[in-house]
């Protein structure tokens, strides 16, 4: 599968993003979904992951409240909305894939570059 995230851009603290990650080449409805992040000079940070039917969903405690992640089986999109953003979530972030049965997120996207300012 293929994932194109998109979404990143500059923002102030306390402001909003939402990212997107569009999916092609599979059935997109068999994979379980997630969003990471890595800041510079750090290494890569589990954010969330969104079951294959969207029904469950399991964040990070830094970004509970904050964070809202989502999927539409339909449009073979992911969603990651960020609210209250602070500057400590200034990352590159990235949506993957594994098949359900998967222990390992096997397929990644390019990631988008987050920046929140102080």
């Amino acid at each position: 599968v293929q994932l194109q995230a998109s979404g990143g851009g500059l923002v102030q603290a306390g402001g909003s993003l939402r990212l997107s990650c569009t999916a092609s080449g599979r059935t997109f409805s068999n994979y379980v979904m997630g969003w990471f992040r890595q800041a510079p000079g750090k290494e890569r940070e589990f954010v969330v992951t969104i079951t294959s039917d969207g029904g469950t969903t399991v964040y990070v405690d830094s970004v509970k409240g904050r964070f809202v992640g989502s999927r539409d089986n339909a449009r073979n999109t992911v969603y990651l909305q960020m609210n209250s953003l602070k500057p400590e979530d200034t990352a590159v972030y990235y949506c993957a894939a594994k098949e359900i049965n998967s222990r390992r997120y096997e397929y990644w996207g390019q990631g988008t570059q987050v920046t929140v300012s102080s």
